[in-house]
């Protein structure tokens, strides 16, 4: 019997182990910002909480954000539309997120905006379209 290789949640088409999960585990920081956000919707998808608040920048980290206290949510997959880098530190990425509530399926269009201090990556902010 093989081996089963979970594909990560982001839609890279790479394994979770080869993706997202070092930055989950805290073991490494998102090199770009397309990389925090990719793992910011895994964070989503896996409810990490903890990961999400630990990402956001601290002048718009909310105090919670309550996912296992939420009615659960199905993320079914992202679409990373473009990625600009405004200057060394700060970036936007326009992306469709799709997720089901309650069997109901909804889409997610953002643009975050995205700030690096000391080297990483913060989600600032986003305009939802």
């Amino acid at each position: 019997m093989k081996n089963q290789v979970t594909l990560c949640p982001c839609g890279s088409k790479k394994s979770f182990s080869a993706c997202c999960a070092a930055y989950l585990d805290g073991s490494q920081i998102a090199a770009t910002a397309e990389a925090l956000m990719r793992s910011r919707y895994t964070a989503y998808a896996m409810l990490r909480e903890d990961y999400l608040l630990a990402t956001w920048h601290a002048s718009a980290r909310p105090a919670s954000l309550g996912l296992a206290e939420d009615v659960p949510t199905k993320w079914l997959g992202l679409e990373v539309k473009r990625c600009e880098q405004q200057d060394a530190d700060h970036a936007i990425v326009e992306f469709v997120a799709r997720y089901k509530v309650g069997g109901r399926a909804y889409r997610l269009h953002e643009v975050s905006r995205f700030v690096r201090e000391t080297g990483q990556w913060f989600y600032l902010d986003g305009d939802v379209g």
